[in-house]
């Protein structure tokens, strides 16, 4: 998937339109889990090169659709898709961007804990994004299931990036709390094909990094993601691709920054210009700034001009380019 191309014109009269909507408006689907996303309908998700995109780029977002966390894709659904994506394509953060959406919530006591759309290069994405259940359920553990997309990730996706280029795509998850593993009972009823054993959540990251950059977004505006539990966990995990930010008004500025450094395109100082030269509040630019200073710091990323976007850091959590 992912032949279309991006149109500002075309979702620009769609968001405002949704300008006047309402949530349920915008996310029909209010009840039950669409077919379409359904992890058990799906064998595996494509992202591949065409004529349009002779090198795709695979970019898998996934929100935490569980309590106060569904504020996040209806920000997006309303107006921030068109941000993210002038930013990777007009700004060229990186070739031929395609994305996948997924839905994320709690394998012990939702009746979605994962939804899972297609690559898309064009509007279709919107379809898909739009087509999530925002279950806003939850276990009340502070624990959600963001193990599941890192597990589809690494067995149910294929990309031409990295298939036939060596170049690993990114994902990236987003929420306010910790992370369980992956108990092969559950899985077993939410994959098409899942693990015979159980898997933690340190075994599922791995199997993700072989083909994706991952990051993980703790939005400590969250319920539950400025305890120091949630932040230490992560950070345990990625490391300073665990990012910290405070204003969920700049996650699609934050993916898609991440993504420029990491490609080389851009430094921080020059993020916080192109941020600003867009309109982004000061506020927003600031929390952008300061998620992304640690990596920064790091020295996982490299100048503008690199032909390599990735090297390794002195920490556990580096993940070199092939």
């Amino acid at each position: 998937m992912g032949y279309s191309n991006w149109s500002n014109t075309a979702y620009n009269r769609l968001s405002t339109k949704r300008s006047k909507q309402s949530r349920q408006q915008i996310f029909a689907n209010n009840s039950q889990i669409d077919p379409g996303l359904d992890p058990r309908n799906i064998t595996t998700r494509e992202s591949r090169d065409s004529a349009e995109h002779p090198n795709s780029n695979a970019i898998v977002v996934a929100f935490d659709v569980t309590g106060s966390m569904g504020t996040i894709p209806e920000q997006f659904a309303r107006q921030k898709l068109g941000g993210l994506m002038r930013m990777l394509v007009e700004r060229d953060a990186i070739a031929d961007p395609q994305l996948l959406f997924m839905g994320i919530g709690d394998s012990y006591s939702d009746q979605a804990p994962l939804q899972v759309g297609q690559f898309e290069s064009g509007l279709e994405m919107d379809m898909w994004l739009t087509r999530i259940w925002l279950e806003s359920g939850g276990g009340g553990q502070m624990k959600e299931s963001y193990g599941l997309a890192h597990l589809f990730a690494a067995k149910h996706t294929t990309t031409d990036c990295f298939e036939k280029r060596g170049k690993k795509g990114y994902l990236f998850t987003m929420g306010d709390e910790k992370a369980w593993g992956v108990p092969a009972k559950h899985a077993q009823k939410i994959l098409s094909k899942a693990p015979e054993a159980d898997l933690s959540i340190e075994q599922v990251i791995a199997m993700a990094q072989e083909r994706y950059e991952v990051f993980h977004i703790v939005i400590t505006e969250g319920y539950h993601g400025s305890n120091p539990e949630v932040i230490g966990q992560w950070r345990g995990l990625l490391g300073e691709r665990a990012l910290l930010l405070d204003d969920t008004d700049g996650v699609c500025e934050l993916i898609a920054t991440t993504i420029s450094m990491c490609e080389g395109t851009i430094d921080l100082d020059g993020a916080a210009r192109t941020l600003r030269d867009m309109g982004v509040k000061d506020a927003t630019v600031a929390a952008v700034t300061s998620a992304l200073t640690p990596l920064a710091n790091s020295g996982s990323v490299v100048s503008k001009g690199s032909s390599s976007a990735l090297v390794p850091s002195s920490g556990s959590s580096a993940v070199e380019r092939l």
